[in-house]
């Protein structure tokens, strides 16, 4: 019953706190994602109508990340809801939405200067997997969550941080701008790979830890029946079970789309 009355009091700060940022952000993306589907709509692309619900997937799930329940949950009182928080903002919702956006796109002259030096550098794939890892260990650093986190703004931050990671991150396996012809599907699955092996010290931080790094979590009232120091270790185990099945998954995909390439071109060679 304490935890239920713990939750309760957590929501209704939440929705007094949050509730309009976390709107406005939702209605922001969603709008700009409306906007690209209606101007690049009937345009010739290869893309099947169908795929650009995916975007919207990716919508909803960044608005399931940040709004109630678990963005309460997740701001200041569960280490393991922060987490479910990450892999949602860092690494779901970012490659969903990428994957929706039209073909047509990325080949109009609105993106030259996606085809400039410049994107060259910032979308390179050792630039972008740097980026996202050097985020996901600064983001996890003790000092920072706890000095960060108790802040409607620091939270803030924290998310647009995953967010904006989580594009860099997933930009050069899923755009075709700028184009990288040296980066083929094998390039693709190690890239991938490479960064769950990159995730292995965060998680083990979390993981095998014997006292609760994190402050605001340990100092919250309790929830359930997890001690700080379970919860941060569900968080761990969250963070590597549960970014080990998107990647691995994304890591699938690109294998049969790479099969399926090899098997079009032998038939029509």
């Amino acid at each position: 019953m304490q935890w239920w009355c713990s939750a309760q009091t957590a929501a209704w700060a939440w929705t007094w706190r949050a509730y309009p940022g976390v709107w406005l952000i939702v209605l922001a993306a969603a709008l700009a994602y409306g906007w690209l589907l209606r101007r690049h709509a009937g345009m010739s692309d290869d893309q099947p109508a169908a795929r650009r619900w995916v975007g919207w997937a990716g919508i909803l799930c960044l608005w399931v990340a940040l709004d109630w329940p678990v963005g309460a949950l997740g701001a200041g009182y569960l280490a393991s809801v922060h987490m479910l928080q990450y892999l949602l903002i860092a690494l779901l919702a970012p490659a969903l939405i990428l994957l929706g956006i039209p073909a047509s796109v990325w080949t109009t002259r609105a993106t030259g200067l996606l085809r400039g030096r410049a994107a060259r550098v910032l979308f390179h794939p050792l630039v972008t997997l740097g980026v996202f890892n050097l985020v996901l260990y600064y983001t996890h650093i003790p000092t920072v969550v706890d000095g960060l986190m108790p802040t409607q703004l620091g939270s803030f931050a924290i998310d647009m941080l995953w967010f904006a990671a989580g594009i860099l991150f997933w930009w050069p396996v899923l755009v075709p701008v700028p184009v990288r012809p040296g980066f083929s599907y094998p390039m693709k699955m190690g890239y991938l790979f490479l960064n769950t092996v990159l995730g292995t010290m965060p998680y083990a931080f979390l993981t095998f830890g014997e006292l609760p790094f994190y402050g605001i979590y340990e100092l919250s009232p309790p929830m359930g029946a997890f001690t700080a120091r379970q919860d941060q270790q569900v968080a761990g185990l969250l963070m590597k079970v549960g970014g080990g099945v998107i990647s691995w998954t994304a890591i699938t995909i690109i294998f049969f789309s790479w099969y399926s390439a090899e098997e079009n071109g032998q038939r029509t060679a």
